[in-house]
């Protein structure tokens, strides 16, 4: 515990104050599912107060998107059947309640409206596909009702092995990383902390929790000490797919592991540019090719 403590002391002061996004990273394997721009529209939420956005932290993911063919634009007005009249696909990451702007202390409310979660939860009924991420408190907190509304139950902690130094690697071979269609060809994917949450019956794990992980859940995010509560998470997941009326969902409790970041000042990478993640773009590949298939119909 007490070098699980000093690894995440030293976590923010890199990954949070100094994290940009990777300009040099392409996934220059992916083959293009439609022509350039014409695929179907996908929104990325910037309405709020979210962590990662287009042309921010997730510049590499809203890349992969693009070069995979979609529209790719964001949203920045509330949720609602008019904001998404036009949309396939909504991506939601690390959004946060106004009163946590800065202030990363529990509770940490909902950062949508009862209404929008509503409105969303009808979308994706209809067809919408929402693909759901929600890191570290406190954005389990600030993504929370909406992962209710569909039968996740967010941790809003930080999900980490106290044996393990380094990132999360979840594989085929101990069935930490679970075989699936969106899983096939896949032997490993990197994880970089994020929180464990529960899945409804009808949804589908990809990465789940092996032995020895545990979730701390402090009152101040990134504050640690010996008594901060810790929560066994072995067979939570950190991944997961729900088919949900005409839609679909993914649900992933960790946003680092679909971009491309430099973090500190030795600017060393995280994300699917990190060493041990080569596997994260055409996982997410497969997850989009699952998301989207025939979005709508």
């Amino acid at each position: 515990m007490k070098r699980l403590l000093v690894l995440l002391l030293f976590l923010p002061a890199t990954l949070l104050a100094q994290q940009v996004a990777d300009p040099d990273f392409s996934y220059d394997d992916l083959i293009p599912r439609y022509p350039k721009g014409e695929g179907p529209m996908v929104l990325i939420d910037e309405a709020h107060n979210n962590f990662h956005t287009r042309e921010g932290r997730y510049a590499s993911f809203a890349e992969v998107l693009s070069d995979y063919g979609f529209k790719v634009g964001s949203l920045r007005d509330v949720i609602s059947s008019k904001s998404l009249k036009e949309v396939s696909m909504l991506v939601i990451s690390n959004p946060i309640h106004e009163s946590d702007m800065g202030n990363w202390v529990l509770p940490n409310p909902s950062a949508f409206s009862r209404s929008e979660v509503v409105a969303l939860k009808k979308w994706v009924k209809q067809g919408g596909r929402l693909f759901l991420i929600a890191d570290h408190m406190p954005f389990g907190g600030g993504a929370g009702a909406i992962g209710k509304a569909f039968g996740f139950d967010f941790g809003n902690g930080f999900a980490r092995n106290p044996q393990v130094q380094g990132w999360d690697y979840f594989r085929k071979s101990d069935e930490s990383l679970v075989s699936h269609e969106i899983t096939k060809g896949i032997d490993q994917v990197a994880t970089f902390t994020g929180q464990a949450f529960t899945i409804p019956d009808a949804a589908q794990g990809l990465i789940r929790f092996p032995k020895g992980y545990i979730s701390l859940r402090p009152d101040t995010a990134w504050r640690f000490n010996p008594q901060t509560p810790a929560v066994d998470i072995e067979g939570q997941y950190q991944g997961a797919v729900l088919e949900y009326g005409k839609g679909k969902l993914a649900v992933f409790g960790e946003a680092a592991m679909f971009t491309t970041q430099l973090a500190g000042a030795q600017q060393f990478k995280v994300g699917m540019n990190a060493q041990g993640a080569e596997q994260n773009a055409p996982f997410l590949v497969n997850l989009l090719d699952w998301l989207v298939g025939k979005a709508g119909q």
